[in-house]
């Protein structure tokens, strides 16, 4: 990656040195002067075969990296296209940003879209896959959106009504956003020749419904705004380690190529420990039970793995992922017997080395955070096992897509904003916290780094259950000892209701025999 600020000025300067040039001067020929904001290349129009004009602007976006700007426009046939490229290296991770849009205030957010960039509107059920660069806004995001959908609808109405209402309706959504409707589009569009320019969104006073904006990048490339500071709780970003067929489609690696040294050694070494100890040989199969899903309703197969957690006890890892609409869920059960008491453990973070200690949350499990209020009932987010880092991530997406949708949310806007900030700046461990998980089962775990010796700092605290935990947990009429008396007893009773029964039978018999 360019550092250099001559080379690549920040746009913010770029803008103020072509404000104070004349506009005569603003943009040259690129072999007269190089050192201007924008310079000119004279390049062949794909579309008429004439000679058009590219613009190209070298700049750097804070808090990013270096792009570079091209603008091309063919006074010929009035073709136009615009587009960014990075002038970096790709990184090392790729890349997932996300950002809520809950006011229309949200619209103008900078968009670094790159050519290998995904972009996803879960609300709309809109994936748009990778294609041209693109620097814009949400707002010129989702104009563009209507853009490309609404050129091929007079004619899919007609060859494909099914698709036809499907993609009328995501164009009602995204209209929705920018202000727009068909009909006037159409009627300024008669009247005058060509398109009046429309007002900016963030600009009205009508309502919007929330939606969610996601740049899935494998290259790193793509990059959202955010406002204020990386603590906005509207914006997110996780990165993630790219996949060989990511690597193979970014030209990382051969498709060919063999895998390198270290994956091999690592793969000889679990082999070699797998022959030498016999037992873990039996973690290593995977069944797989038939069922339903339970979005769709269709037949899908759920895989079930039992893992050996160190210095803890065997668990079962679930998933199941349905072909038919993509419904995908994971989730982790005790392997092991019922703890004849409860487990607390309480863990001290205060590096962001800790974020990578191993934890598994059972479906029985509570958890807190006591520094910003944090309060996990048993039952949520289910069973999990993944990192700290993982499960903060994933309680800070459940609560911003969820809550900040809901009405009561939107009535106490500042104040759930505020608590996000907080739940952030612990997840990126901007000052010490602790951790605590409460299992009355004792099926939960949390890695302790420095095992078999104590972790100084975590305590874990063994306690006996209450009548009401037991009850909860259908733990008080379970009975697994001496309930051979108990069903003898069961017997034994209902052969005297029996006689009971047939003695009253024959009474009323004899009865109706007198009477007649």
């Amino acid at each position: 990656m360019s550092t250099n600020p001559e080379l690549f000025p920040a746009i913010g300067s770029v803008v103020d040195q072509t404000q104070n040039l004349p506009v005569e001067a603003q943009t040259v020929e690129v072999t007269l002067d190089e050192e201007r904001p924008v310079q000119e290349i004279e390049s062949l129009c794909m579309r008429c075969m004439q000679q058009g004009v590219t613009r190209l602007l070298l700049t750097s976006i804070p808090y990013f990296r270096e792009v570079i700007v091209m603008s091309f426009r063919c006074e010929h046939c009035g073709f136009e296209n615009n587009e960014v490229q990075s002038a970096g290296t790709i990184r090392p991770e790729g890349t997932v940003y996300t950002v809520r849009v809950l006011g229309r205030e949200d619209l103008d957010r900078q968009l670094v879209k790159s050519n290998t960039c995904t972009v996803e509107i879960p609300e709309f059920e809109l994936t748009i896959p990778p294609g041209r660069g693109q620097l814009t806004t949400i707002e010129g995001l989702i104009r563009d959106i209507i853009t490309d959908l609404s050129a091929d609808q007079p004619l899919r109405r007609v060859e494909n009504p099914a698709a036809y209402e499907k993609i009328e309706s995501i164009l009602a959504r995204c209209r929705e956003v920018v202000g727009e409707d068909e009909e006037e589009e159409i009627a300024d569009e008669d009247a005058t020749g060509e398109v009046k320019t429309s007002k900016r969104a963030s600009e009205m006073d009508t309502p919007m419904q929330p939606f969610t904006v996601r740049l899935d990048d494998p290259a790193g490339n793509s990059f959202i705004e955010f406002v204020g500071s990386m603590a906005d709780p509207k914006w997110n970003l996780r990165t993630y380690h790219r996949t060989r067929e990511q690597n193979i489609a970014l030209g990382l690696i051969a498709p060919d190529e063999p895998a390198t040294e270290g994956d091999a050694e690592g793969q000889s070494g679990e082999q070699k420990e797998g022959d030498a100890e016999e037992p873990l040989n039996e973690n290593e199969e995977v069944f797989t039970f038939p069922g339903t899903c339970s979005s769709c309703g269709h037949a899908c197969n759920t895989n079930i793995k039992k893992v050996n957690i160190p210095y803890f006890k065997d668990v079962l890892i679930m998933s199941t992922n349905c072909d038919k609409c993509g419904y995908r869920d994971n989730e982790v059960k005790s392997g092991g017997a019922i703890s004849p008491q409860g487990k607390r453990i309480t863990l001290k973070v205060e590096d962001r080395e800790d974020l990578s200690r191993d934890i598994l949350k059972s479906e029985s499990c509570g958890m807190s955070i006591p520094e910003i209020e944090l309060v996990l009932q048993a039952g949520t987010l289910g069973g999990r096992f993944t990192t700290l880092e993982g499960i903060l991530d994933q309680i800070y997406e459940e609560l911003s897509e969820k809550v900040f949708a809901s009405g009561d949310a939107r009535r106490d806007k500042d104040a759930f904003e505020e608590f996000l900030k907080k739940l952030k700046a612990v997840k990126n461990v901007e000052h010490p916290f602790t951790l605590i998980l409460d299992d009355p089962l004792a099926n939960s775990y949390l890695q302790n780094i420095y095992a078999p010796d104590p972790d100084p700092n975590m305590t874990i605290e063994m306690y006996d259950r209450t009548w009401e935990q037991n009850e909860e947990l259908g733990l008080n009429d379970m009975k697994v000892e001496g309930y051979e008396a108990d069903a003898q007893q069961d017997k034994s009773k209902s052969d005297v209701g029996k006689a009971d029964l047939s003695k009253d039978s024959s009474q009323v018999k004899e009865g109706e025999a007198k009477a007649s």
